[in-house]
């Protein structure tokens, strides 16, 4: 699931899979700025590099990268300060900021009183929610599911996230590892699932090599 955030915006907050969100957020980017607007982007541990954000669509676009020690509202003052130009803020990966950051942008909605956009998933690969998601959760105006849901591959709406190693789904280690829904054989990844095929670990690797297994033995007619 992915989030979006806060406050006075025509769009809503919503939540949906990883590609989804961040061709929404660049979406959002480029239909305010193709209206004369100017906005701040941060995010975190993007594919593209630090300091990016990216789609699976190919688009990219500058960011500022939101590490844990940085003051978010501190820094959208301090552009205003400096006589910059800030008129609405969008925040990628936000699950993996700290619960302080997510009151700072609830402070710059409410003290600056700028349109806050927030995107993130609101589970890990373990099913719980990140500490960002949660104080999201706790703070958001209004919280929406994207209408591009994601597909678990059996078809089913996906509402988990599982990290994947070799195509084999894992459920112990850190929270956050960087990887990406298309990763190469022995690589770190992240897949989405439905409930059903979360909780039997049964990715679309899997599924595909049960499939071709020897030991289903095929049906003859008799």
């Amino acid at each position: 699931m992915s989030c979006r955030f806060l406050r006075r915006a025509a769009e809503s907050p919503r939540h949906g899979g990883y590609p989804s969100k961040k061709t929404l957020a660049l979406q959002i980017e480029h239909n305010r700025t193709s209206r004369g607007l100017q906005g701040l982007i941060f995010t975190r541990d993007d594919r593209a590099g630090e300091g990016k954000l990216s789609s699976r669509l190919g688009l990219v676009t500058d960011a500022v990268e939101a590490g844990p020690g940085l003051d978010l509202y501190g820094y959208v003052v301090g552009q205003l300060s400096r006589g910059g130009r800030v008129d609405y803020v969008i925040v990628d990966e936000a699950q993996f900021l700290l619960s302080g950051q997510i009151d700072q942008l609830a402070r710059i909605v409410d003290d600056l009183e700028l349109d806050v956009f927030a995107f993130g998933i609101t589970t890990d690969f373990r099913t719980r929610l990140f500490p960002g998601s949660q104080r999201l959760i706790e703070l958001a105006d209004r919280l929406e599911t994207l209408q591009v849901e994601a597909m678990c591959w059996c078809g089913a709406r996906a509402t988990h996230n599982a990290r994947t190693v070799g195509g084999e789904m894992v459920v112990e280690g850190e929270q956050v590892v960087v990887g990406d829904v298309a990763q190469s054989a022995a690589e770190v990844g992240y897949e989405v699932l439905c409930r059903r095929h979360h909780r039997r670990r049964m990715t679309s690797a899997a599924a595909r090599g049960a499939a071709l297994s020897s030991d289903v033995l095929p049906v003859t007619a008799t």
